[in-house]
């Protein structure tokens, strides 16, 4: 048992700390968002693996009850296999400090969705109260796409069932078709994608682990990526230059192609736009893919290895 806790720690730390700062400095995920995303997901899921399965042994090591329950169905041989009598004098310590981050963890994400939750009510409540009066029969502000009367430009998304679009009649003034079709498919991208849930599961692991660096860049490439990959879905059906020009008139009053950190995604979104780079080959985006999702494997692999082997 001491020897897969020691290669689940080590995946772990591998996952968590150099690779994504690797993975950070690489220009492969700007031309393939779409690719990258999948990437920091198997690193995040294999983290979690890696102490959820140390977590299960080590408290089965610890806890006889605990141990029946796991090992119920298998051999005696395979129970043998694990050593789990003779668990290590750090072991109880390691299942204390496992089960609190579980319970951290778990307690993170549940609020985030209750603040997304309340955040999304009072959104959709001020919606209703700035949603312009219709005629009778028609829905104010209930319809896939609703048009706010605001001089000021901007368009977004608001997720749920089903996602509602939301665009003001200064974009509308602003924007040609071509440019507003351009901004519409944007945010059908992040609604088709779920983009929201990546957001959430990112600022909740960021927020609770704000020391890991795995979460940390998991957080900040989140938020990147999901723009470059819904402005990926646009250019596709509207052309790059259009799209980034839509880009520039709905953002041109924000500082769009000032250096403040705060906008320097925009500039880096139209740049990337103006001048489109070659994306990955089938090839290479299938390899990048099955490597990723092999990653996750490693946990489960190293844990379920002594069973196997005794029962080879």
């Amino acid at each position: 048992m001491t020897v897969c806790l020691l290669l689940l720690s080590a995946v772990a730390l591998a996952a968590a700390v150099p690779v994504p700062r690797a993975l950070t400095r690489a220009a492969w995920p700007e031309r393939d968002p779409v690719v990258a995303l999948w990437v920091w997901q198997c690193l995040v899921a294999t983290v979690l693996l890696c102490c959820l399965a140390a977590l299960v042994l080590s408290t089965a090591a610890v806890f006889h009850t605990v141990r029946h329950h796991v090992f119920a169905p298998a051999p005696p041989a395979v129970t043998a296999a694990y050593d789990l009598s003779a668990a290590p004098p750090w072991a109880a310590t390691l299942t204390l400090l496992l089960a609190c981050g579980a319970a951290w963890t778990t307690a993170m994400l549940a609020r985030e969705l209750v603040e997304a939750r309340r955040r999304r009510g009072q959104a959709r409540a001020h919606l209703r109260e700035r949603a312009p009066d219709l005629p009778a029969g028609l829905p104010a502000a209930r319809g896939p796409l609703l048009v706010l009367e605001d001089e000021y430009p901007d368009a977004w998304w608001m997720p749920g069932n089903p996602p509602q679009l939301i665009v003001t009649t200064g974009a509308l003034h602003r924007l040609t078709d071509h440019q507003l079709d351009a901004v519409l498919t944007h945010e059908r991208g992040h609604a088709r994608a779920r983009h929201d849930w990546l957001l959430h599961l990112s600022t909740a692991l960021a927020t609770g682990f704000p020391r890991i660096p795995l979460f940390a860049h998991f957080c900040d490439q989140t938020h990147r990526l999901v723009e470059l990959s819904a402005d990926d879905t646009a250019s596709r059906r509207c052309g790059h230059l259009t799209t980034a020009l839509a880009l520039i008139e709905l953002n041109q009053h924000r500082g769009v192609l000032s250096c403040a950190s705060t906008h320097r995604l925009l500039g880096e979104r139209v740049d990337r736009l103006l001048e489109p780079q070659p994306r990955l080959g089938p090839r290479h985006r299938a390899l990048t893919t099955t490597v990723a999702a092999l990653i996750p494997l490693l946990p489960l692999l190293i844990a379920f290895a002594p069973g196997l082997t005794a029962l080879s």
